[in-house]
């Protein structure tokens, strides 16, 4: 019998909407709304997986890791100074959500543009579609906000008018969930290449800090498969069930696991403990997998 994926119901809501189309820098620039007192940009500049390193350097290989496929770098213009755009595309909407997580800041502001969005009087960060914005300005005289929202708000209509954060974020419990800390990891989640798209929340609860995290490995069988590669590396015996499991991982504690279907939904405490309300958490979690 063929196993669905653990968010099937999620994925039929998802694909009753056209897919949206890889947004070109054509498209970007026509979306680019005008601001009292700046030029609109002339010339854009695009850089692609070979040449990314000569505008970012050492950043680019996050950015590459989170599946980066193209980058659109804009400028709006006002004497000397300046307002910055950088258009990261990347392969999915997840991809664009996550390198967005990876950078986020609890430093910063947070405003609802795009799928969420951050920043302060000169910059501002967002994501909606495929696509992770970035946006700064030189101009230190007085506070650049209502530009860059009003640019922001203007591409991210563009991109997706209905830009959120991905659905599975939505299964997290709220109890403990520390705000604005979901995340997306494509590859290597806690050192583990065969831990690969997994999905995160932040959590504070008598005094710990723990994560929790949701692996979809699309079927049954491939999530039997993740299960023998980390009880391979633990050398714990290959008899695991469906079912509550704890994994003795020697760089990463111990860690309580639930696995469901296509999923695995789990707990990490970055001393290596169990976390306090991890197993009610990871309950209420998995519960909420179809």
């Amino acid at each position: 019998m063929h196993t669905l994926n653990c968010f099937t119901a999620a994925a039929i809501l998802l694909f009753s909407v056209p897919s949206l189309p890889a947004q070109t820098p054509e498209q970007l620039k026509s979306w680019l709304v005008p601001v009292p007192g700046w030029e609109l940009p002339a010339e854009a500049e695009i850089f692609n997986p070979d040449n990314l390193f000569d505008r970012i350097n050492g950043a680019a290989p996050l950015f590459l890791e989170n599946n980066f496929r193209e980058m659109t770098s804009l400028e709006y213009k006002k004497g000397d100074d300046y307002i910055t755009i950088q258009a990261y595309r990347h392969a999915t909407p997840e991809d664009a959500f996550g390198m967005y997580a990876a950078e986020r800041s609890t430093e910063l502001a947070f405003y609802p543009i795009g799928g969420e969005a951050q920043g302060d009087a000169k910059n501002l960060y967002f994501f909606a579609g495929c696509i992770y914005v970035k946006m700064w300005s030189n101009r230190s005289e007085d506070d650049v906000r209502p530009a860059l929202h009003a640019i922001g708000k203007g591409l991210a209509l563009g991109i997706d008018p209905a830009a959120s954060l991905p659905p599975i974020a939505g299964y997290f419990p709220e109890k403990g969930k520390i705000p604005h800390s979901e995340a997306y990891i494509t590859s290597g989640y806690i050192g583990h290449e065969f831990l690969k798209g997994v999905y995160t929340a932040n959590y504070e609860s008598g005094g710990y800090t723990f994560q929790l995290f949701v692996m979809d490995a699309k079927s049954k069988d491939a999530a039997k498969k993740v299960l023998t590669a980390y009880f391979t590396f633990t050398g714990q015996p290959l008899t695991f069930e469906e079912g509550a499991l704890q994994i003795r991982d020697k760089y990463n504690g111990n860690l309580p696991l639930i696995w469901k279907g296509a999923c695995l939904v789990g707990a990490r405490n970055e001393n290596g403990e169990t976390p306090q309300d991890a197993d009610g958490l990871l309950g209420e979690l998995a519960g909420k997998l179809p």
